[in-house]
């Protein structure tokens, strides 16, 4: 990446942190485009079209949540998604290389123009095997990933449809995906093969990712992160007998005591977590190798690179600290760092078109857009200096990567959500 555009990105996520939490001000121009879009014929019928289907939409969310998408392993879900997509009437479907499944509503422009992305991400959080079936009760949806992010899936899919059955194109392409690889170690995979190798990747000049599990809120900042695997190893032996050789648990622990001393800024937030350990062999034996899994974030792409150097750094002193201090006649410490996860982090400016008509488009519906920091699919355009922004998926839901996971599934507010989704994407895609 070049050096001033590296600028202009630290200089974005700053000006993100700073109106975090805050209510983006939209200008009186703005509100005007959403009020005199909302009010033309095919938007109404758009509007009523987005009535009609509610419950084929809760149907919907239903009959993707009990397709099992654990991470690297969204195929199935990704057939349906598409035949899906086919049915209601996007043209050019297809999975790419990666599995995204990508559907095109043409615009009236030039064919080959600059278009909009809408995206929802088909994976969940949960491992294979995790039971996914549907319990209501009441207005609510209970199920492992029934609100992250298969309600977002099937919002994309009834904004889709409403589109269609009010014959609405707007001047721009509106390219809809459903991707993979967004949950956990997937590490962006889908968006990274979109912006990186997908055959549009020269053409889009804005980006949405229906994700965002709160009504009011609107995430114009990117969360960075990088995950590391750590393996010491070392010569091993008995406990008793070759006491006093090194120990790759010793190197490994140490890591971690001197990880938790590394300060960090509360602002940007940046945050560190050693997460997930394993190995050795038996109780009366010094191990011969074991492992370490370690999770840095930051609001901030500089502070990033920062807490990682010096995380690196401690590894290394780490290791040499044990040579030193024990016995290395049957070998030594040494230490594999592997990079297993790898964010970048970004942001929309809270003054850009985007952000500010996605915020009117909430106004129009009663809604106080929030502006928040999240680490979403949004995170790999905002890092090439592309608008993007995280906008909702449902009205309500709680308890998110935990296997009771529950959405509120009530018309009034969840078609509030989809007016709100399908203002904004109209305005970005040149709509007027």
């Amino acid at each position: 990446m070049k050096r001033v555009a590296l600028c202009a990105i630290l200089v974005g996520t700053a000006m993100a942190a700073s109106m975090a939490g805050a209510v983006p001000v939209h200008t009186p121009s703005d509100t005007r485009l959403i009020a005199a879009i909302k009010a033309k014929p095919a938007v109404k019928a758009a509007f009523a079209a987005l009535e009609a289907e509610h419950d084929q939409w809760v149907e919907n969310i239903v009959t993707l949540t009990e397709i099992p998408a654990p991470p690297f392993k969204e195929a199935a879900r990704g057939k349906a998604y598409a035949d899906m997509f086919r049915a209601a009437g996007l043209t050019d479907v297809e999975i790419d290389e990666a599995g995204n499944v990508l559907g095109m509503r043409r615009g009236t422009g030039k064919p080959g123009g600059k278009l909009v992305v809408v995206s929802a991400h088909l994976d969940t959080v949960f491992p294979e095997g995790t039971p996914v079936t549907v319990r209501r009760e009441g207005s609510r949806l209970y199920a492992p990933g029934v609100g992250d992010d298969t309600s977002g899936l099937a919002t994309q899919l009834s904004l889709v449809k409403a589109l269609i059955a009010s014959n609405i194109s707007a001047p721009m392409d509106i390219l809809f995906v459903g991707d993979v690889g967004e949950e956990g170690l997937g590490d962006l995979r889908g968006m990274k093969q979109l912006f990186g190798k997908g055959k549009y990747k020269d053409r889009i000049a804005a980006f949405f990712s229906i994700d965002d599990s709160s009504i009011d809120g609107l995430t114009n900042g990117g969360v960075g992160s990088k995950r590391y695997r750590l393996n010491f190893k070392g010569p091993g032996g008995h406990s008793f007998g070759a006491f006093g050789l090194v120990n790759p648990m010793t190197a490994m622990s140490q890591t971690v005591v001197d990880l938790y001393n590394i300060p960090v800024p509360k602002s940007p937030k940046t945050t560190f977590s050693a997460s997930v350990v394993g190995g050795g062999s038996s109780v009366n034996a010094i191990p011969r190798e074991v492992w370490l899994e370690v999770d840095m974030r930051s609001e901030s792409a500089a502070e990033l690179a920062t807490l990682e150097r010096a995380f690196l750094q401690t590894v290394d002193k780490a290791v040499a600290g044990e040579n030193a201090a024990r016995s290395t006649k049957d070998g030594v410490i040494s230490v594999e760092k592997k990079i297993v996860g790898d964010r970048p982090a970004g942001s929309t400016a809270a003054d850009t078109a985007l952000v500010r008509q996605t915020a009117a488009a909430y106004g129009a519906e009663g809604v106080a857009a929030r502006l928040s920091f999240s680490s979403t699919d949004a995170n790999v355009p905002m890092s090439l200096g592309i608008p993007a922004i995280t906008i909702p998926r449902a009205a309500k839901g709680e308890r998110g990567h935990s296997t009771d996971e529950w959405i509120d599934v009530s018309a009034p507010e969840s078609l509030k959500v989809k007016r709100m989704d399908l203002l904004a994407i109209l305005a970005a895609a040149g709509y007027r």
